[in-house]
């Protein structure tokens, strides 16, 4: 079976989509799959940065490169004109390319989807799989930037429907991403996550000088790594922490736009709270161990948008998680069905505070949670799980089988 992948990043880029979509080509070419990807000659976040335009071979998938101008990615504009430059391109190379087995088109640059119909214009026999990262326009609602009720929106969705029923298979991040998309006519969804970029193959052991330099003597340690941006939140952690003051240490290593909104909100009063500047790479083990519980976040209007990988992360390290977000999203949702951790809501500050005494006490129960979430990770959200579930589906669909999975 010939596959093709359509993303912007690819190897090396360390953008986490490009990882992800590395790791994916690579899988399947281990399970005896023929991988072909077109990514850009230009690095995401590194504009200086250029890769070999003539093709390669890595990890036994071949690499073709699209030459990209150098406009600036992290630029509304320049996005703009690298998402219509890469599409273009895509549409031009695949008038003179024979037609794979399967297209597995990602998010980015944003609206490939609406290539869609064309690529089966083009190729009428293609199997055609939609990987949604990232889901438009709602992350621009989200963000504040078009109204959810105004034109613009309205006439997007209007656009994204034939697009959306050119797909034979659309794979989302979770159950709340794909309530938003059932507004559209898919065929069939999947639920295929992304996974941690490291995978300890045990839950990782407590570095005890990293612990003790990020939470001194508290009990109880909980640790929020990673960006703190616009989706993000922060106030019921914090105010869960004033409650744990005496037993309970919170730590941000974290950086972005929100980091001043929280250093705002603590005072000199919130002894057990700090902020840390990011791990070296050579310490992110120990940075990831030190903890008894990872914070994940995430604001009420983006849950469906977005979906954090610190959820992943924290897993394969086989740390719990304190969810501070929508009770619906599908971290929230997991904790629950899983028993991975606590969701935190604005409501039940006081109530979890006690519950989290409890567990800060109880050292068996702590080693217990931690293999267990490890072994949950392993077993659901890890590489080889998510992996194996794209071979499935890959066969399922060349077979002729159809039906929704979760």
């Amino acid at each position: 079976m010939k596959i093709l992948l359509l993303y912007q990043f690819y190897y090396p880029d360390d953008v986490a989509g490009a990882q992800q979509f590395t790791g994916l080509g690579a899988g399947l070419v281990q399970r005896g799959f023929e991988v072909e990807v077109w990514p850009s000659n230009r690095s995401c976040h590194r504009r200086a940065e250029k890769y070999p335009a003539k093709p390669e071979v890595i990890e036994g998938v071949k690499i073709r490169r699209i030459w990209r101008p150098n406009f600036n990615q992290h630029r509304f504009l320049g996005r703009i004109f690298n998402a219509l430059w890469m599409e273009k391109a895509w549409l031009w190379r695949a008038l003179f390319t024979q037609a794979p087995d399967v297209v597995i088109l990602g998010t980015d640059p944003i609206f490939a989807v609406l290539l869609a119909p064309f690529l089966k214009l083009r190729w009428p026999k293609i199997k055609l799989i939609h990987w949604c990262f990232d889901l438009y326009p709602d992350y621009a609602v989200a963000e504040g930037m078009v109204s959810e009720k105004g034109f613009v929106v309205g006439l997007l969705e209007r656009v994204l429907k034939p697009a959306y029923r050119a797909f034979d298979l659309v794979a989302d991040l979770g159950p709340c991403m794909r309530e938003r998309l059932a507004r559209y006519p898919i065929r069939k969804f999947v639920t295929l996550s992304p996974w941690a970029l490291e995978e300890p193959k045990d839950p990782l052991p407590i570095d005890k000088e990293e612990r003790r330099a990020l939470f001194g003597e508290a009990s109880l340690g909980l640790l929020y790594s990673g960006n703190l941006s616009r989706p993000h939140e922060f106030e019921s952690t914090v105010a869960l922490a004033r409650k744990l003051k005496v037993k309970a240490a919170l730590v941000f290593s974290a950086r972005g736009q929100r980091v001043g909104d929280l250093m705002a909100l603590v005072t000199a009063e919130d002894t057990n709270i700090h902020s840390v500047p990011f791990a070296p790479a050579d310490r992110l083990k120990a940075r990831l161990s030190a903890p008894d519980i990872h914070v994940v976040s995430l604001k009420s209007s983006y849950t469906g948008v977005a979906v954090p990988s610190k959820f992943f992360g924290a897993l394969a390290a086989g740390r719990p998680i304190l969810f501070e977000g929508d009770e619906t999203s599908s971290i929230a949702r997991w904790v629950r069905e899983y028993g991975l951790g606590w969701v935190l809501t604005p409501g039940h500050v006081d109530e979890l505070a006690e519950g989290l005494m409890a567990f800060a006490a109880d050292e068996t129960r702590k080693q217990q949670l931690f293999r267990h979430c490890h072994q949950v990770y392993q077993e659901r959200f890890s590489k080889k799980a998510v992996v194996d579930g794209w071979e499935r589906e890959l066969k399922e669909m060349m077979s002729g089988e159809s039906g929704v999975r979760s």
